[in-house]
């Protein structure tokens, strides 16, 4: 018997130590497995503040979730300057390593992408794509061979005497592109030898505008792969070391899953207010708004939705590169249309208002400080046609009122008809409109007798008798 049991209390345990070696192994091939995800980003379009917020936020997300790699989608023309540095400074820093890829077919990484491209840990690029362009034009880039000084008409380049030079005069444009243009190149330079890429031609990029296909970027070591898509990218990432922070590390992207980040309601409240149309259609309806409330005190409403509309606006605008002489004139056309509805200037001020509104809303944005920021002409044509309506509407009404009989007030009575109460000679009683008044008259009147008021001295009308409808009844 009790060899039976000691039999038994060893299957038992060699049943457990079993049980134990295969939950550690299920649990070891369960890891294998599933590697930490991977996490995919799609920057598409004008590099903006609400670009910069979606993949910044982006990539501190996958930093919390443990992701092993960030995935930035990329096809951009551009954008602006601050944003494209928002970006890099958060990939510069995060824990996760990122790959850039230019995808899908056909799209681009100008001007701020290629910088983006530059500072991420992995540079890849689908076929069919090109990088570069990254020349800041926000500046005015001087023409070739500008050496920042202004020469005197008729004088050629490099023939120039001694007395000659010394009477030219610096130009402060040319100096300043020259430093715009220098320090772009630095930056990207400084990219280029952190992540071992090729420096001399990111120095091109900035200073010449070239542009690269992805065969030819691969083999001047500009990008370090070329896929045709997420997985083929995931595929030749699989065992390649990066340094992340100073720690090498080996990427294990085999058979990753692959989590897409779409941009939250935050990013898309931001992409849409700071739309250059937008911006300006949230400015108008806030200023328009305000004025209504302070002309009609009570309504609550309009002043409510003016003044969250006026913050949003100035919100964007403190984002957008904005035209400050553009917003004046603008401003100043607003002041003059509403002006219209309170001056009788006849069409002037409104006018006046419309066409400073045409050229503030022009000039407002300048296309060349990010590529995708300017107001399109056919919004500037609808938005001057929309004033012009209101300019015109305005006058309208206005003539119209001018042409209209008085309905009220002391004029409105005067000539009107009344019947007298009683005799009497110079002072009496009458009833004028079904309302009984105190009259003067200069000539004596009998009961009954039509009149007709002549004018009004405070309370008391002076009447006359009224000698189309005759005499007494």
């Amino acid at each position: 018997m009790r060899t039976s049991f000691t039999t038994l209390w060893k299957v038992w345990n060699a049943l457990g130590m079993l049980g134990v070696a295969a939950l550690s192994g299920a649990l070891l091939a369960a890891d294998t497995v599933a590697p930490q995800p991977v996490v995919l980003l799609k920057l598409e379009g004008a590099v903006s503040p609400a670009t910069a917020d979606y993949v910044v936020r982006g990539l501190r997300r996958a930093a919390d979730r443990g992701a092993v790699l960030v995935v930035l989608q990329m096809d951009t023309p551009g954008g602006l300057d601050t944003s494209m540095r928002s970006i890099i400074k958060e990939i510069l820093a995060s824990p996760v390593p990122v790959a850039t890829y230019v995808a899908p077919s056909g799209a681009r990484a100008a001007s701020a992408g290629t910088y983006i491209l530059y500072a991420s840990h992995v540079a890849a690029m689908a076929p069919a794509t090109n990088l570069g362009a990254a020349t800041p034009v926000a500046i005015g880039i001087a023409p070739e061979g500008d050496s920042g000084k202004k020469r005197k008409p008729g004088t050629k380049a490099g023939k120039k005497s001694g007395k000659e030079e010394a009477d030219d005069e610096p130009d402060p444009k040319g100096a300043m592109t020259r430093k715009q243009v220098n320090d772009a190149a630095a930056y990207i330079r400084s990219l280029a030898q952190l992540r071992g890429r090729n420096a001399e031609w990111g120095e091109q990029a900035v200073r010449e505008a070239v542009s690269l296909p992805a065969e030819e970027a691969k083999k001047r070591k500009v990008v370090d792969l070329i896929a045709a898509d997420v997985s083929d990218l995931l595929k030749q990432l699989h065992g390649r070391k990066l340094t992340v922070q100073g720690v090498e590390r080996t990427l294990e992207t085999q058979g990753a899953e692959v989590t897409a980040l779409e941009p939250d309601w935050r990013s898309r409240l931001l992409a849409v207010i700071t739309d250059p149309s937008i911006a300006l259609i949230l400015m108008m309806i806030g200023i328009y708004g305000l004025i209504f409330e302070f002309s009609n005190p009570g309504f609550v409403l309009p002043g409510v939705a003016g003044g969250i509309c006026l913050l949003l606006a100035l919100y964007a605008f403190q984002l957008l590169p904005v035209n400050y002489a553009g917003l004046a004139l603008i401003l100043l056309g607003l002041a003059f249309i509403v002006a219209e509805a309170f001056l009788p200037s006849f069409g002037s001020l409104g006018i006046g208002g419309v066409v400073a509104l045409v050229f503030g809303s022009v000039i407002l944005f300048d296309p060349e400080v990010a590529a995708g920021y300017s107001l399109p002409l056919s919004f500037v044509v609808t938005l001057a046609a929309a004033s012009a309506t209101v300019v015109f509407f305005t006058v309208w009404v206005a003539l119209k009122a001018r042409r209209r009989p008085v309905v009220s007030g002391h004029e409105e009575i005067i000539g009107a008809s009344g019947t007298a109460l009683s005799d009497f000679e110079r002072d009496g009683w009458a009833q004028v409109r079904g309302e009984t008044w105190r009259v003067v008259s200069a000539a004596p009147l009998a009961s009954g007798q039509k009149l007709r008021v002549s004018g009004v001295d405070g309370l008391t009308l002076r009447v006359e008798p009224d000698d189309k409808h005759g005499g007494a009844s």
